[in-house]
């Protein structure tokens, strides 16, 4: 299995790169965690107030999303 940096696709690795980078982003996505009782909820949640892409052109899709997450506390 071929990974990007680490992750699963170049998508995840950018939309990862995104909400941990982003300080907007990494907080709307703190506290989306942190409002629901678990990672789906929280991409669900997340889902309604990202834009639709990165800017670096990815669409931000509740698979890469989530793989973003999984690691988060």
């Amino acid at each position: 299995m071929s990974t990007y940096n680490g992750h699963k696709s170049y998508n995840a690795w950018n939309v990862s790169l995104w909400l941990s980078n982003d300080e907007g982003l990494y907080r709307l996505a703190c506290e989306c965690i942190r409002r629901t009782k678990n990672r789906s909820e929280a991409v669900d949640k997340l889902m309604n107030y990202l834009p639709d892409s990165t800017p670096d052109g990815v669409k931000f899709t509740k698979t890469n999303v989530r793989l973003a997450l999984v690691d988060w506390a």
